[in-house]
């Protein structure tokens, strides 16, 4: 049984989650809060499995309590975030806080919500209560960059990178460890729906010394730059007249994930062939799956994230699991590694989240 600990400060969510919840047979609810200083006293009472918290609360405002949480008793957490540009950034702050995840809701429709975020709500729940013990070594030991395996794929004409649960304070690993003359462009999907992706690469842009930006519809695809996937659109390229490949942002294909990993990977393939060098992070499911299998059957390599360090080991097992991975590296070591298979000197001292 899952236990669960449910904290925001509307009386309605506290019933309508508690009764969702309750619902499966897997889950218990221990207790609920009405705002982070209560949350803080039920989490040290009720030791609960897992914590659902609110961003927007009084007297103790969410990110404020799980920064105690953290700290004092952790646990892992899920963010319930309004979907605003506000909530949005307190959202990233709080996902390089600690929080595992994070479900979004709409607070002008919040009956309607609220069903349509079940399935996706228990999911998470029982994924990461699968995998709670990674959550306490998610980091290993310090790279030893002159042991990083000789890997050199300097024909490379782009960096694509697929992620999911967990892929905030992975990214903030992996970009910020980038040079500012890195030869090839990145382009990034992480599954999160509009504004959370806007604000996640105005972070990354803050940490990086390559410029990041959410991708926008006719972007010229330029080396040295980091374009992020938009939520709710996919990530793909064109070329115009036959020349510099720009970047399409379509809502088509219909796939489980808007953006996708596999749509993105499979894009870039057609564009440059083998010569695409891709990475699978952290994120529970398997999508990433079939767009690596493209990449590799072109000539192209393929790393993954190794366990020990992905919050949810769901998208990179599937990829290694396929025999896919050219590389399975811990996270501390993919940016390094990345820059060093492109002839570049990797940044000393990435930012740490």
């Amino acid at each position: 049984m899952i236990r669960v600990l449910i904290v925001d400060d509307s009386a309605f969510m506290r019933k309508a989650l508690s009764i969702m919840l309750e619902g499966d047979p897997e889950v218990e609810v221990v207790g609920t809060a009405r705002d982070g200083l209560e949350a803080i006293e039920k989490v040290r009472e009720l030791k609960p499995d897992i914590v659902t918290l609110d961003v927007e609360m009084p007297r103790m405002d969410g990110l404020t309590a799980l920064r105690r949480i953290m700290r004092e008793h952790p646990v892992p957490v899920i963010m319930v975030s309004s979907l605003t540009q506000e909530g949005a950034q307190a959202t990233i702050e709080a996902l390089e806080a600690g929080a595992v995840d994070f479900i979004p809701k709409q607070h002008s429709y919040v009956s309607i919500e609220i069903s349509r975020i079940r399935a996706e709500l228990l999911e998470k729940i029982k994924t990461i209560a699968r995998t709670r013990p990674l959550l306490t070594r998610r980091r290993s030991a310090a790279p030893d960059t002159e042991a990083l395996p000789a890997f050199r794929f300097r024909e490379a004409r782009a960096i694509a990178i697929g992620v999911s649960t967990g892929g905030p304070r992975a990214l903030q690993q992996v970009i910020p460890a980038l040079p500012a003359d890195l030869p090839v462009p990145v382009l990034i999907v992480q599954h999160m729906p509009p504004h959370f992706t806007r604000s996640l690469a105005e972070r990354l842009n803050s940490l990086s010394p390559l410029t990041v930006v959410e991708a926008e519809e006719g972007m010229p695809l330029e080396p040295g730059r980091v374009f992020l996937a938009p939520g709710g659109r996919h990530l793909v390229l064109e070329r115009r007249n036959g020349h510099v490949p720009v970047i399409r942002t379509p809502v088509e294909p219909a796939t489980l994930h808007r953006p996708s990993v596999d749509v993105m990977f499979q894009s870039v393939c057609q564009i440059f062939g083998g010569k695409v060098l891709a990475v699978v992070m952290t994120g529970m499911g398997r999508d990433g799956l079939e767009g690596a299998r493209l990449i590799k059957q072109h000539g192209g390599k393929v790393i993954t994230q190794d366990e020990a360090t992905c919050v949810v080991y769901g998208m990179p097992r599937a990829v290694a699991e396929a025999g896919l991975s050219d590389a399975v590296l811990p996270l501390e070591q993919i940016g390094p590694f990345l820059a060093r298979s492109l002839g570049c000197t990797p940044v000393a001292q990435p930012v740490s989240p």
